[in-house]
Order: structure tokens, then sequence, then C-alpha cells
């Protein structure tokens, strides 16, 4: 019988995004009918736009410190499916990964190459492919589900779900089937913004937009230090961006929604002490006395940002550098160690490349995720609460994660002769 045809399937994955795909090829790998079903007109949207289009799809150093969420569920899939399965699973479909500074990159440098070679394996593994089909409702059958589109139904003996979040609304994440999953029994902790920047208070951000600045953030929340990265610092006209932001942005967006106080300090010569920054001063001082104060800090802080760092210090522009007191250089070695600002907003979904929060994993039987209240219900990728920092993190997670329930989903039909050494052959089904 020709695909097209088939109404009752093995597996039905809601979700053509990264997750989505690796469970499709997986289950499909271990034999099963697999039907993909995607809302938008082609799969991994999201994906083409990752890494600046580039795609960091893994990362050298897989510590679980490197995540969020229960570690037994994190280790759990990773276990399932290593660092080590995702280069040679990649490799075999024909992406060449290349490292920079742990960082792994097709060698192409393009995302299109990874969606083009997820896409041929789907082919291969004969998994059926709809796009332009958004899931309106899962009915739980006395065996099976029945899932509803606009345009068709269809059967199945399991369903997984990798439908994603809020992040990036435009590439298919949009939570339009929260309610759905909802009403299969589930529920959500908390979702918020994640790898994305804030609005902030405390500079005129409009002057110094476009800033680049090479630095450290601390995150303070309520008052106490809890964490700190290093990286170039972005300044916007709304508040601040750039990696080390995104590093501190998963806490600052949980703590902002429970309506606690949320600064950041930036160190803007993160590889000086204090003590050094000020004998720097002090010589500025001395070899540049007839310059001003502005004049004097060029070479150390990029031009724009000279002159909000003044006003924080409470010092004149055109204050000569031989008239600085010494209460005026601590003061100026202070804000240049310690910018603060208050973080008000995390930046909206549509700028956020991820989100945190997810569906309980009290909910979720870690090794299988599997729902515990619907058998032959899945969950994989960013619907789980687990999310990771920059770095190849949260695509790594999706690769482990979709491996993990469709291996799982296959498992519970009975099928159990999947290989992840065999990702090139396909099933031999007609």
């Amino acid at each position: 019988m020709s695909k097209k045809h088939i109404k009752h399937w093995n597996l039905i994955v809601v979700g053509g995004g990264a997750s989505g795909m690796m469970a499709a090829i997986t289950a499909a790998g271990c034999g099963a009918h697999v039907l993909l079903l995607e809302q938008k007109e082609q799969l991994g949207k999201k994906l083409l736009a990752t890494g600046n289009g580039r795609c960091n799809f893994t990362n050298a150093d897989m510590e679980l410190t490197h995540f969020h969420g229960e570690d037994a569920l994190i280790q759990n899939a990773l276990d399932c499916f290593s660092l080590e399965d995702t280069l040679n699973f990649f490799h075999k479909i024909g992406i060449l990964p290349k490292q920079k500074n742990g960082y792994y990159y097709p060698n192409s440098e393009q995302a299109a190459s990874v969606v083009s070679a997820l896409e041929a394996e789907l082919a291969r593994r004969d998994v059926a492919v709809h796009t332009k089909a958004q899931v309106t409702k899962i009915v739980p059958l006395p065996s099976g589900f029945r899932v509803y589109t606009a345009e068709d139904s269809y059967v199945s003996d399991t369903v997984l779900l990798a439908v994603g979040l809020l992040a990036a609304p435009k590439l298919g994440s949009n939570g339009s089937f929260f309610d759905g999953i909802k009403e299969l029994g589930h529920h959500f902790t908390p979702i918020v913004p994640a790898l994305c920047g804030f609005y902030c208070e405390g500079t005129d951000f409009k002057a110094v937009s476009g800033v680049r600045a090479e630095g450290r953030i601390t995150l303070y929340i309520d008052g106490e230090p809890k964490e700190a990265h290093c990286g170039e610092l972005q300044f916007t006209d709304y508040g601040i961006s750039g990696i080390p932001v995104f590093q501190i942005s998963r806490l600052a967006s949980a703590a902002l929604k429970q309506n606690r106080q949320v600064q950041a300090s930036l160190h803007f010569l993160a590889g000086m002490e204090k003590d050094e920054l000020q004998k720097e001063l002090l010589f500025r001082k001395e070899k540049l006395a007839e310059e001003t104060a502005e004049q004097g800090l060029n070479g150390l802080l990029a031009a724009k940002l000279i002159p909000a760092i003044l006003k924080k210090a409470e010092i004149s522009h055109k204050t000569q550098m031989r008239k600085l007191s010494e209460e005026e250089l601590e003061r100026l070695a202070a804000v240049l160690t310690d910018f603060t600002l208050d973080l008000t907003k995390a930046r909206d979904y549509e700028f956020a490349q991820i989100c945190a929060g997810g569906i309980r994993t009290e909910e979720i039987d870690i090794k299988t995720l599997e729902s515990r209240y619907l058998s032959g219900l899945f969950f994989s990728g960013e619907l789980l609460d687990v999310d990771g920092i920059c770095g190849g993190y949260n695509l790594q997670w999706a690769w482990s994660s979709g491996f993990l329930a469709g291996k799982s989903a296959a498992q519970r039909l009975g099928i159990k002769n999947h290989d992840k050494d065999q990702s090139t052959e396909t099933s031999g089904r007609t």
C-alpha cells in the first residue's frame, strides 16, 4: 500500500524540528511505520536559524553543569545518545563535523546542510512527511490514538510530541498545541524566554547602542551573586545582549517572572583586578595630565562607552586628568569593574533562542520519555523541562531526547532492532 493511503501508523511524530526529525528517523530505523507532521511549510525552520545560520549542533564539553533541569533525566538521555553518537550519526548522513574551540559545526558551516541531510535520512528511512499539517486534537483510543489535523485524521499506536515551547514563534514553536497537551493530562512548569537579551535601566542605552565590549557579567538576584560569564557584551537601544548575557538569561528570566530584584554587574576589564586598574588610571593621570577625562580613557574603552562610564562615576568629561582626585579615580575604577544595571524585562519570545520550563519532569518516565499518565504518549526536545547554555547544548538535547523517545516508542511496539551505528541504512519497507 502506498504511504499516502496509510491511515494507521505505528508512530506519529508531531513537530518537524531537530528533535522530531531525530525521533522519526530513530523509530523508523527500528522498523516502525512513522508519520511526521509539521505545521510549517518546511521541516527544521528553527534549525536553519541556529548559530546565525552556521548550526552549532553539539559541543565537545558535554558536562551536566551546562544544562538546567533534572540531572537524572538529562544524564539518561545523554547516556542513550552521546556526543560520540551524535558525531557518528551526522558523519554517516553526510555531515563532516568541524570543531572550533569545542563548538561543533558542519564543515560547510551551513545549517541548511544539516536540514537537507536529515530530510534525506527521513526519506531513506521511509518516513512519511506531511508539512502544513497543524495538529488540532489528539484523542486517546482503547488502543492507540487518533490525531486530527485541520484537513485529515490518522490513527496511530503511539504519538510523540516534539512541538517546542514559545521561542521564535514565527519559525513554528508558538504554543498552539499547549491546550491539547493539557487536555491529555499534562502540566507545565513556568515558561520563560532564555538565551535572550534584556531590557535594562541604569544608563542611556540609545547613546551606547552598538557598542561591543569584552568583559564579564555577574548576575545578582535580590542582591546575591548567582553566576558570572565572560565574553563579548553587547549594548543595544533597549539594554544588553551577547553570549555572556544569554548564559545568565535563564536564571534572570525566571527571577523577573517571580518579581524579584534582578541586576547585572558589568566588568569591562575582566583581565585586570581593581588594584591593577587603579594603577593604570594613575599612570594615565600622570602621562595624559592635560587631556580631558574623556580623552584620558581613549584606548581603554570603546569611544561611545566612555561618556556613560564617566557619568556613572559622577565625573565631568571635561575634567583634566591631572585634576582627578584619588576619590574620583577610585569611583572610576569601581564603575569600570562594577557597572550596575537593573534588568527589567526579558526580550520577547520572538527574540529568544529557546525557552526554559516545560512539561513537569515528574509526569515523565525519565528512562523512556513516555507519559506517566497516558501509555503510548512520548515527549522530546524543548517541550521537556530541560535547557542548556549557548554552545550546542540545546541541539544535543534535541538529538539525545529525540533518539531516546523514538527508540522507546518503537520498543513499546515490540520493535528492538535499532543500531545507532547503522544510521544510514534503510528499513527496506515498501
